[in-house]
């Protein structure tokens, strides 16, 4: 590829060095609040003029601090992004939101509220099934998460207010969704590499900051000469958060283009907007509960007359996977899990049945979160492109 211009360079920049502009924002006198995994209602902390900013880990970082005050046999991305915290990579940040997303990650957050003390701290306990009695629960819990954060902004958060929050973060999701688009042609005119560093550079600045970087990106990819090349293969990539460009990079140079992803550094976070409801509460707890597909949220299984139907379940639970395999004409499905995440790994036998019914190869990767465990998994990569192409 030739010279990167403009909202790439921007976007890669921000992407490898995302404390430099917290730090910079800081210095303008803003809050930086960091959130855990993509439950922490966002909007909310854009209408109080709060900076959300997402915590990640570093496979680059070796795991130190963190093994002394947490299990070692638990996922290495909570231990890297708690490691980091525990060695002052995080402290420019004036808060904390936690959430539910799954019992370690559940347990890191206590960590760092007792280890690192911040200035703000808020749990949410976010239901694991979808029904109305959950979402009641969670409007409920997004009520007291609202009021500790009007306590520590000092100001309220207004309907208004927050209605105007969700409609900039509904036009970012929109634009990501553009930014997609573009890898539907063939070759894609953005390749998987690109795409994630736009991501993460999106959940490292305030939203409206964001939303420009977005139309810079999708303005340039749309009129440059030198993208991706075609390759016989084009994959989507499910699973695991996947917050480091090694792993795509990985596969891309195998010879594959990574055409769409269901990750949560990917789809799941911009692939339905948010209701602009009359209490806009109410928007905000379907959106995250509901709308958010994630292995962490339980939905009830499809039955038969007389008996659970299996492939009927999964197509209930999976259907917008064959969307996107369709809609971006993927020939392969990548699922990797990072090692010990239990929620994913426990969906990746239904998955697999779920794709092989739609006759679309697929093959499993599971990864330590290091650098280090990519160099096995090439070959593997190499292999299942070999029975593609």
């Amino acid at each position: 590829m030739g010279q990167e211009t403009s909202g790439l360079a921007r976007a890669k920049e921000i992407y490898q060095d995302r404390g430099a502009r917290a730090r910079e924002l800081k210095a303008e006198g803003k809050q930086i609040m960091g959130y855990i995994c993509l439950y922490p209602p966002t909007e909310m902390m854009t209408a109080l003029d709060l900076v959300p900013y997402r915590i990640y880990g570093d496979m680059r970082e070796p795991i130190t601090k963190a093994d002394t005050v947490f299990l070692i046999v638990t996922c290495a991305f909570i231990r890297s992004y708690l490691d980091l915290a525990l060695k002052g990579k995080y402290d420019f940040l004036d808060g904390l939101v936690g959430a539910h997303v799954c019992d370690c990650g559940e347990k890191a957050s206590h960590v760092w509220r007792n280890h690192i003390e911040p200035p703000y701290y808020h749990f949410i306990d976010v239901p694991h099934t979808v029904h109305e009695a959950a979402q009641r629960f969670f409007k409920g819990k997004l009520k007291y998460f609202k009021t500790t954060l009007e306590s520590f902004a000092g100001k309220e958060l207004s309907a208004e207010k927050l209605k105007e929050a969700i409609e900039s973060h509904n036009q970012q999701r929109a634009l990501v969704r553009e930014l997609h688009d573009l890898r539907k042609p063939d070759p894609p005119l953005i390749s998987g590499t690109e795409t994630l560093r736009v991501i993460k550079a999106l959940t490292s600045v305030p939203v409206e900051e964001g939303n420009e970087l977005l139309r810079e990106v999708i303005t340039e990819v749309k009129e440059r000469k030198n993208g991706p090349q075609k390759k016989s293969a084009r994959l989507l990539v499910w699973g695991s958060v996947i917050d480091d460009t090694a792993l795509i990079d990985m596969i891309e140079d195998a010879g594959a283009n990574v055409v769409m992803d269901d990750t949560c550094v990917g789809t799941r976070a911009y692939w339905e907007d948010v209701k602009l409801t009359d209490d806009p509460l109410d928007g905000l707890t379907y959106h995250y509960l509901v709308d958010i597909k994630c292995p962490r949220t339980f939905r009830e299984a499809v039955y038969g007359e007389t008996k659970k139907d299996h492939m009927a379940d999964l197509e209930s639970r999976f259907s917008y996977l064959r969307d996107y395999a369709r809609g971006w004409s993927a020939n392969g499905v990548i699922l990797q899990v990072i090692k010990y995440c239990d929620t994913h790994g426990y969906e990746v036998p239904g998955l697999k049945d779920y794709f092989d019914s739609l006759g679309l190869p697929n093959t499993y990767l599971e990864h330590d979160y290091t650098e280090g465990a990519l160099a096995p998994l090439r070959t593997r990569v190499q292999a299942f492109l070999e029975v593609i192409g």
